[in-house]
This record gives structure tokens, C-alpha cells and sequence, in this order.
């Protein structure tokens, strides 16, 4: 039986290679589907996974991106039932793979969300994939200058100087000049509210650092949200809700440049100052401070005491849900 089976499969290669001599790629798509089930029936991971890879690479060069982009599918699909590890290599893999695919073609969605679910297999820290994965496909989507993708996958990557020079290009090619110190501020921003503050800290220096608009390299800045921005990363460094506080009254101003801004940073006050929730909205991002503030200093808390060992903040970090960014 088992000697039947061999011969069967090796009669599909036969077909297979015969397909591809002949340039007959629908046909060559079919025979690799058959050899998907019966090396799958079989739990032959190890070859099956070369076999989807080769084969796939094969058809996208060709041209043949639905078919392609199909094999590719089944590629994520046998990671995922063989129970593989994540590794670089696999990485490498599947952001080849999705380069190759056309951003015309729908199934590349379809493969890059299957990717990055597979990615996370193991990890209770990457809720939204594997930062490596999203690295190498910010970089993919930045070449096809879909800006607004690629920067997605930046924050959600550990890769703060890349995305720092994404974004100086954007602004050159599509801001407007008083919008220098707006598309770093939400960069950083957003990458506190993942609670990344390694890359938050890595975007605001390589862009403040590499963007040939801003004439002053390190604090203070000409522009007044730029400070902000660097007094900011400061007091989250520091964990001091004081320093927060007096931060957000002082520039204040500059915060209402963007509705958005307030939520962040009501965000932020949660997770690395262990502020709770808003109170009702006509109280405001500021009133919210100073009452825990205040709170604090009836307590009699120190204000050098750690985020981490705060009991709201703790408890304010469960609840908290940081991963939709605007």
C-alpha cells in the first residue's frame, strides 16, 4: 500500500515537472494541489512546506498570481497544522512571498493576515503578529510607497529608525512644512499607546535627527510640540505623574493641535502612570490628571514610587486595549 502511494505521488511530480516544462501553469497549479492533500494526508510537513514555497515562487514569477497567491495560502496552512515554530527563516519566506504577490490580487490579504496570525503562535506579547514579520512588511510596502500600510506595520514592528525615515519622506513628499512636527508627534505617540517606548523613543530621535526641516538637533526644539514630544518620553521614562501633569497643562496648546492627541494621551496616562479611565468628557484629559494627582498626594504616595508597582496601574493595564490605533 505505502509503495502505491510513492508511485503516486511520484507519477503527480512527473505530471508536475512535464506542466511546467510545457509553460501549462493552470495545469502545474492543479498537480501541486494534489500533492498538497496527499502529502498532507500523509504528514509529510517537512516537504510539503518546501514543495508550496518552490512552487509558489515558481507561478508568481510566471506571473500566475492567483495561483500563486493560492499556494502561498496553503504554505501559512501547513505552518499552522504542522504546529511550526516561528524562526527567521520562515519569516524571510513569507515576506518573499508577499512581495511577489501583486497588490492588485486579493488573496495577498488574505495570505499577509493568515501570516501574521501564524506568527504570533506561542507568544502571549504579540497580539497583532510577530513584530519581525511586520518589519519586513512595512519595508515591502514602503517601496510600493503605500505609505499609510506601511506605516501600520512599523508600529506594530520594533523598528523605530526605519520608520523614521518612512516618515521623513512622506512629509517631504506629501506634508505640508508646518506639518513637520505633526507626523512625528502622532508616531510617538501611537507607539507609547503599544507601550513600545523603545521605539518611540528611536522614531522621534532618527526623525528629529534625520529630517533636514528641523534645524536644531536635540532639545530644546523651535517647535514648541517637538519639546513636548522629548518632555514626554522623559516623564514616561521617569514613571512621575507630577512631571505628566504639569507637561500636559504647560503645552496644552500644542496638544489641541489634533483631537486625537487627548486620547492618546489618555492612554498613555493609563498604562505608565496608573491614572483610571477618563472621567465624563466635560472634564477633560487635564482634570482627569489633577484629580489622581491630587489622590496621590492624599494617599501620601511617593511620587518616585514605579508605574509597575502602583495597584491601578496595574489594574489599569489589564483593561486597557491599545492595539486599533486611529
Amino acid at each position: 500500500m505505502a509503495s502505491n502511494r510513492v508511485h503516486g505521488v511520484q507519477r503527480v511530480l512527473s505530471k508536475l515537472q512535464s506542466s511546467v516544462n510545457a509553460g501549462n501553469y493552470y495545469e502545474a497549479h492543479q498537480m501541486y494541489r494534489t500533492l498538497y492533500f496527499r502529502y498532507l494526508g500523509q504528514k509529510k510537513y517537512g516537504e510539503l512546506i518546501d514543495m508550496l514555497y518552490d512552487g509558489a515562487m515558481l507561478l508568481l514569477r510566471h506571473d500566475q498570481q492567483t495561483s500563486g497567491a493560492d499556494l502561498a495560502i496553503l504554505l501559512v496552512d501547513v505552518l499552522v497544522k504542522a504546529e511550526v515554530s516561528t524562526s527567521e527563516d520562515q519569516f524571510n519566506k513569507l515576506s518573499r512571498l508577499f512581495g511577489m504577490i501583486s497588490s492588485e490580487v486579493p488573496e495577498r490579504e488574505t495570505f499577509l493576515a493568515s501570516a501574521l496570525q501564524w506568527s504570533i503562535r506561542g507568544s502571549h506579547e504579540y497580539k497583532s503578529g510577530h513584530p519581525h514579520l511586520h518589519q519586513s512588511i512595512a519595508q515591502i510596502l514602503w517601496k510600493e510607497k503605500n505609505y499609510a500600510l506601511a506605516r501600520y506595520h512599523f508600529l506594530h514592528s520594533t523598528d523605530g529608525s526605519g520608520c523614521a525615515t518612512m516618515l521623513v519622506e512622506l512629509h517631504r513628499q506629501r506634508g505640508y512644512s508646518s506639518e513637520v512636527d505633526l507626523f512625528i508627534a502622532q508616531a510617538v505617540l501611537q507607539y507609547l499607546c503599544l507601550r513600545n517606548k523603545t521605539s518611540a523613543k528611536d522614531v522621534f530621535d532618527s526623525y528629529t535627527t534625520q529630517h533636514p526641516n528641523i534645524k536644531k538637533t536635540g532639545p530644546p526644539y523651535i517647535l514648541p510640540l517637538l519639546n513636548f514630544i522629548w518632555f514626554l518620553l522623559e516623564a514616561v521614562e521617569s514613571g512621575k505623574l507630577a512631571a505628566f501633569t504639569v507637561l500636559c497643562q504647560q503645552y496644552q496648546t500644542s496638544i489641541e493641535r489634533d483631537p486625537s492627541y487627548i486620547e492618546y494621551l489618555d492612554k498613555i496616562a493609563q498604562i505608565f502612570f496608573g491614572v483610571p479611565p477618563p472621567l465624563p468628557r466635560s472634564q477633560g484629559l487635564f482634570g482627569n490628571l489633577l484629580q489622581s494627582f491630587l489622590s496621590g498626594l492624599d494617599d501620601s504616595e511617593s511620587e518616585d514610587e514605579s508605574p509597575s508597582s502602583h495597584p491601578r496601574a496595574s489594574t489599569s493595564r489589564q483593561h486597557m486595549e491599545t492595539d486599533e490605533l486611529d
